[in-house]
């Protein structure tokens, strides 16, 4: 099949690779807002075409699928152009930057009767899927609560993803996406019943330090910081589980901190740091380490997964893992938690 890849930012380079190791994709073309950096993309992985407006890429019959790798604030218009043009499509995290643009996109989905897959790649992750065959076997009972953290010390990259216009927001919509999402497929994605959550932006970027690098976006600007640094929550579902969360870009901890872990009635799981098991068998505690190549989430075997999934999706061998009803659910999820942050109070949902 033909694929398109539209934005040609840092993110794409994994796509770029995922898809150039797939001997069912040909890339056929690259759209950037940049021509240069489009046409580097394209000669660097042999794609014959280059668009500066997705528009007048859609509009090649040629192509099958695109991957969407641009500013969160356009996720949503391309994604919806791109299905009624007959396109599958592949869209980074998260789906949108509103509840509203992602009713928008599920209702754009289903009258199209495309594909469309939201980037949450920690569910193609390979130690993902094995703790899920363990919690879907029952080994670790039904799951009540899980809790999550994505802590950076020092780690606001800057350009767009400060820009809340371009971003939809800081850590939470960046960082957040990623684990909520997490604990809650593995939860079995029960419906969401409240969320109470606080946001802060008491740091800034601290542009100031010294002596410490880290990841800055290719626009970075120091001086343009419009998100919050820090975001925590509550989080109730209606089978009565909850999940506790926070995440932040700079923070006065010690060190930078990732910790996924969900508890249930006959185990408890960590897959962040590494993927561990608690179980209790005659009376006894166990503690099991699973003998897997990767413990840890591995950058490029789960993209790799993921667009290998996303491929045969496309070509009717698979379903997606991750379709645009759980993007819908989850900007209900991270917009609540602004909202609540906002308002100074839980937030409902009512069905």
């Amino acid at each position: 099949m033909n694929v398109a890849i539209i934005g040609a930012g840092s993110i794409s380079e994994v796509h770029f690779n995922a898809y150039a190791n797939n001997p069912d994709v040909t890339l056929y073309a690259v759209c950037d807002l940049n021509r240069e950096r489009a046409q580097a993309k394209a000669d660097k992985y042999g794609a014959g075409k280059v668009f500066t407006d997705y528009r007048e890429l859609l509009a090649d019959p040629e192509i099958d699928a695109v991957s969407v790798c641009t500013w969160n604030n356009s996720h949503a218009e391309i994604s919806i152009a791109a299905v009624e043009a007959g396109k599958n499509v592949l869209v980074e995290k998260p789906l949108c930057k509103t509840v509203e643009e992602a009713e928008k996109v599920e209702a754009a989905v289903r009258k199209s009767g495309k594909l469309l897959q939201v980037g949450f790649v920690r569910r193609y992750s390979s130690n993902t899927k094995i703790l899920k065959r363990f919690l879907e076997a029952g080994d670790l009972g039904e799951i009540y609560y899980a809790k999550a953290s994505c802590i950076r010390r020092l780690g606001n990259p800057g350009g767009w993803f400060s820009d809340k216009e371009r971003s939809g927001g800081g850590p939470l919509i960046d960082l957040g996406v990623h684990i909520i999402d997490l604990c809650w497929y593995l939860m079995g994605k029960p419906k969401v019943a409240s969320v109470s959550g606080n946001v802060y932006n008491r740091l800034g970027n601290r542009a100031n330090v010294q002596n410490l690098s880290f990841y800055q976006a290719s626009d970075y600007d120091a001086s343009k910081n419009t998100v919050e640094d820090l975001a925590n929550a509550v989080i109730r579902f209606e089978n009565g589980a909850s999940l506790l969360v926070d995440v932040s870009f700079t923070l006065h901890a010690k060190q930078d901190e990732l910790y996924v872990k969900v508890f249930g009635d006959k185990g408890g799981a960590e897959i962040e740091p590494e993927l561990f098991l608690v179980g209790e068998k005659h009376d006894t505690i166990l503690n099991m380490t699973p003998q897997v190549d990767h413990l840890s989430f591995n950058f490029t075997e789960a993209f790799q997964s993921e667009i290998d999934h996303f491929v045969d999706s496309c070509l009717g061998r698979k379903e997606t893992l991750s379709p645009v009803e759980d993007g819908v659910e989850m900007m209900k999820i991270l917009c609540g938690i602004y909202e609540s942050a906002e308002k100074g109070h839980e937030i409902r949902f009512d069905r």
